[in-house]
């Protein structure tokens, strides 16, 4: 796999019709800079408005995959966004005068093969990948899709549809260019003959035919015939890839999906976001906008600023601090705590209530710290979106970070999460009352 950013070499371009709006639309894609990512421009629109390849842009519509920024909406870009997967493109501009990209064939083999032919360019920048370090996980009845942490990028898939005709079927590949051009790129969109009769009264489906669409009946294929004998469960595939690749950077890891499809795949990008987002706002590694560290703070240093005292004092070192914006501290857990004493004694493990408590108190050396707030005190007024995620042991170091959401001169609102070995163990955001 290329590990510079990659972009095309030269512009090109093409036109069809849109599966579900069947409105004609030209669309020609042009080389980008590094870092800049996919970026779609409605031409068709004054201002020429620009939407950006990425989970914070989703919107939800049916059948397809729909990216839009405020009334502007572009639709059906999986197949697309697959083919720059499979070709392993990191930046790109693609214009077009519609809201929807063609059907083409109905699969993403046109687009890779026109992109093939416009060359790839690398450039000077290394390629960021998405590469979780725990499961990421969204189930909805019997569906599900999983991302398992891994170094490299495999797929698995198992589709089932009540239709015999379909049947089961499974597949799992080892994501490399040549294997998704040869193996899955071919694979086109498909679906049931009354799943097309539904979509018509929908007013969906308006491009679609049987030569773009395999449409299953009863008797069989619809006037067509399959490129590969599970075809079906190839083309869950390969969009479930053109889905994955709104994360922003190519995928390491180990995707398995049960049953599921674009709503599903579209839940689980949009969990990600949030965490995502959690962790941006609790980030407190130092960074090029000069973000600086106060001297670690020891235990005699807390005491001045907090008023709890042994056994109630969990927190023994504060590593950094920047005043209204984040803290980390440090809890080390070891045998000798009182609680273990009583909490399941056979067995020892800190109280879920207690890592809280240890997140708080890191809260309030933050919010206390600050000079407008010497000598007071901070009160919890509530506790929300608690999550324990890991059992914390005798022996184990707890690094609670923490930083503001909110704050007002009588109240502060925050968030924190609590670490160990690189792994969370909790997470909850936390409300105080400032007062005498």
């Amino acid at each position: 796999m290329v590990e510079n950013q990659c972009t095309i070499n030269r512009s090109a371009g093409l036109s069809g019709i849109g599966l579900h709006t069947g409105q004609k639309v030209n669309v020609k894609f042009k080389p980008a800079v590094e870092h800049q990512g996919i970026e779609f421009v409605r031409t068709d629109l004054d201002g020429k408005p620009r939407i950006k390849a990425h989970m914070s842009n989703l919107i939800e519509r049916p059948r397809r995959t729909s990216i839009g920024i405020q009334n502007v909406e572009i639709h059906t870009i999986e197949h697309v966004l697959a083919a720059l997967a499979g070709l392993g493109i990191d930046n790109i501009t693609i214009e077009m005068d519609a809201e929807e990209l063609p059907g083409l064939d109905g699969s993403a083999l046109p687009f890779l093969e026109l992109l093939k032919k416009a060359g790839i360019k690398e450039l000077n920048a290394a390629r960021n990948y998405f590469q979780p370090k725990e499961p990421l996980y969204m189930e909805e009845g019997d569906s599900s899709v999983l991302i398992l942490p891994a170094n490299d990028f495999r797929i698995s898939y198992t589709m089932s549809y009540p239709d015999s005709l379909l049947k089961s079927q499974y597949a799992s590949f080892e994501f490399s260019p040549e294997v998704f051009e040869k193996e899955l790129a071919p694979s086109r969109t498909f679906c049931l003959q009354e799943e097309a009769e539904e979509l018509t009264r929908q007013g969906l489906g308006k491009g679609a035919n049987y030569e773009n669409t395999v449409v299953v009946g009863a008797k069989g294929i619809v006037e067509n015939t399959l490129r590969f004998e599970d075809e079906f469960v190839r083309h869950k595939i390969c969009d479930l890839i053109g889905d994955l690749y709104l994360l922003g950077h190519p995928l390491k890891g180990h995707v398995i999906g049960i049953k599921s499809g674009h709503p599903l795949n579209i839940k689980l990008l949009k969990k990600i976001k949030h965490l995502h987002d959690r962790q941006t706002q609790a980030s407190i590694m130092a960074s090029s906008e000069g973000i600086s560290n106060i001297t670690p703070l020891d235990i005699n240093e807390i005491k001045r600023i907090l008023p709890h005292r042994y056994p109630f004092l969990l927190v023994d070192r504060i590593l950094e601090l920047k005043e209204d914006k984040y803290a980390v501290g440090i809890k080390n857990v070891t045998i000798n705590e009182q609680f273990f004493q009583g909490h399941f004694p056979g067995r020892p493990v800190m109280p879920g209530v207690l890592i809280v408590e240890a997140m708080a108190q890191v809260v309030g050396v933050l919010l206390l710290s600050k000079r407008d707030n010497l000598g007071k005190r901070a009160y919890f007024m509530s506790i929300d979106k608690v999550k324990f995620r890991r059992m914390v042991l005798p022996g184990d170091q707890l690094r609670i970070e923490v930083s503001v959401l909110k704050l007002k001169s009588k109240i502060g609102q925050a968030y924190g999460r609590a670490i160990v070995e690189n792994k969370v163990v909790a997470e909850a955001v936390l409300m105080f009352s400032l007062g005498e």
